[in-house]
């Protein structure tokens, strides 16, 4: 699977090691594909959002694990500062 067929969010392109995660896991991939382009970027955006290696490492494998157990959102995240409330930059 080619990170370049994985989508990405509305204001944040999917990381290379993000799309690498997914593309190794097939439910969290179909479960990444079944959310919307705005819950999609709430998740790039709280991996991207670290600040240690070892922090986003968590925070990919944290995504993995809550798309296979169905949630649509990061647990625990206020939300995407970089979007307005109409969903764009």
């Amino acid at each position: 699977m080619s990170p370049a067929s994985i989508p990405g969010g509305v204001v944040h392109d999917l990381p290379d090691d993000l799309a690498a995660a997914l593309g190794a896991n097939a439910v969290a991939l179909d479960a990444w594909r079944d959310i919307t382009p705005l819950a999609r970027n709430e998740f790039i955006c709280w991996v991207t959002d670290a600040k240690q290696a070892a922090t986003r490492a968590r925070r990919i494998r944290r995504t993995q694990e809550e798309l296979e157990e169905g949630k649509r959102r990061p647990c625990c995240w206020p939300g995407c500062a970089h979007r307005e409330r109409t969903g764009k930059p």
